[in-house]
Formats: structure tokens, C-alpha cells, sequence
């Protein structure tokens, strides 16, 4: 099947991607999206029944684990690094008039 791109089609492409081609970069993305979409034409007429779907070649699994603190509440020690300190929390010069 022949996918036949019109320029109608590029430029709205170029629109959406924010690009500004030219006459010459235009034909060649029509000729590289006609080729695209004969491809997946043509991974189209592949039967895949009996095949189940997936997302991934691989098989993922969630490596979730559960969240526990290690390190606690070490704030004394923290603010023993801070330039200026005061009811435990940290002081710092003034970055902003």
C-alpha cells in the first residue's frame, strides 16, 4: 500500500514540532514518512495470533521496597555544618533583596 504524505500533512508537523523546513528538507520528509508508514503496512501483515501482547522484551517487575528511615533524626549533627544556626534550623546570608 502506497502512503502518499501531503504537504498539508508536513506542515502541520513542522507546526507542531516547531520546525521551519525547507522546500528540499520538506520532500525528504515526506519520502521518510512514506517509508515509515509503509513499514509498519508491512509489520501489519504479520500474523500475531496466539502472540500476547507486551510492553517490553524483557519481563519487568516492580522493585518497589517498603520505606523505612536508616538514618533518623541527626539534626545535631547536621547543623554543626551549617554557617549559622538558630532554633534548629539553618542561617544563611541573604541571597535575595
Amino acid at each position: 500500500m502506497a502512503n502518499v504524505i501531503s504537504d498539508e500533512t508536513i506542515e502541520y508537523v513542522g507546526v507542531l514540532a516547531k520546525l521551519e523546513l525547507s522546500d528540499e528538507e520538506k520532500e525528504a520528509a515526506k519520502k521518510d514518512m512514506a517509508s515509515m508508514l509503509n513499514y509498519i503496512d508491512k509489520l501489519n501483515e504479520l500474523d500475531t495470533t496466539g502472540v500476547e501482547p507486551m510492553s517490553h522484551v524483557f519481563p519487568v517487575q516492580n522493585v518497589f521496597r517498603e520505606d523505612v528511615v536508616t538514618n533518623g533524626d541527626d539534626r545535631t549533627n547536621i547543623l554543626q555544618n551549617a554557617p549559622g544556626e538558630k532554633d534548629g534550623m539553618f542561617i544563611v546570608p541573604k541571597t535575595v533583596e
